[in-house]
């Protein structure tokens, strides 16, 4: 298993649209932008802002894979030694991850992020 980098962080936020363009403002590119989260980036590494309404997770920060099979193979350890650890689940981005807990609670997520993926900016309503 080799991570490829510590990816993201994800922080709670009250107003989402002023979040974005606050950290758009400090230089960060909009990738994807839903109305309950929104994912920014500065070069390789990216900030998550979860509103009040988002409730798939909490804040927390996120390793970066390249290679799918190696989620597989760390959830299943992971899981084997006990570890709090969530189901793995496929992103519409072509991502994949899951969440876990570690020893002390707090949340980390390790992300499937395919070498190819690079995403221009998109809004939903």
């Amino acid at each position: 298993m080799k991570l490829k980098r510590i990816g993201h962080i994800a922080i709670r936020v009250t107003d989402l649209d002023r979040a974005v363009q606050f950290y758009h403002n400090l230089g960060m590119t909009v990738v994807w932008k839903d109305p309950d989260w929104a994912y920014l980036k500065a070069g390789e590494d990216g900030l998550a802002l979860l509103s009040p309404s988002y409730k798939h997770a909490g804040p927390h920060f996120g390793f970066v894979f390249s290679d799918r099979a190696e989620i597989q193979s760390a959830y299943d350890r992971l899981k084997a030694e006990g570890a709090d650890v969530r189901e793995i689940h496929d992103h519409r981005d072509g991502t994949a991850s899951f969440y876990g807990k570690d020893p002390d609670g707090n949340w980390f997520e390790y992300l499937y992020e395919p070498t190819a993926i690079n995403q221009p900016a998109r809004t939903t309503s």
